[in-house]
């Protein structure tokens, strides 16, 4: 593996733990930095993918708000924990990963999936082009429905 191969792989891997940073804090700033420009987050099953870092930001916000009155709490805590990072493919313009997630809320396990992403070289960073979450399941007491 040549060097150039190396640090983009380790570009990678510090994108991927900077968004699960700032997932946990509740920066949804941070987790738009994540993105090139034109990056795109999409849910499976879920709503209308996101397109830009602001608009990241915005949706997220916006997803996370509660209802006043909402009989669901909100979660004083979260933690993501991401696993298997598997490259599919590297080249010097474009990565292909995939890997697995399990998010840990005030009731323990709340939900769980899989990432399956695409970033590209961005100002000497490597972001994501493409974000596509899966949620496999919930749990029935999840705080993220």
């Amino acid at each position: 593996m040549d060097i150039w191969e190396l640090e983009a792989r380790e570009s990678v891997r510090q994108t991927l733990a900077d968004y699960t940073a700032a997932t946990d804090r509740f920066d949804l700033r941070g987790v738009g930095a994540c993105f090139g420009p034109d990056g795109v987050l999409e849910f499976s099953g879920g709503p209308e993918p996101l397109k830009g870092p602001a608009a990241i930001e915005q949706g997220l916000r916006a997803a996370l708000a509660r209802e006043p009155g909402s009989p669901q709490q909100a979660p004083t805590h979260v933690r993501h924990h991401v696993s298997s990072i598997r490259f599919e493919a590297v080249t010097r313009d474009r990565a292909e990963v995939s890997s697995y997630f399990g998010v840990y809320t005030d009731i323990g396990l709340d939900h769980w999936g899989r990432y399956r992403d695409v970033l590209i070289p961005v100002d000497g960073r490597w972001l994501f082009a493409h974000r596509r979450v899966r949620v496999d399941g919930f749990s029935v007491e999840s705080l993220m429905t």
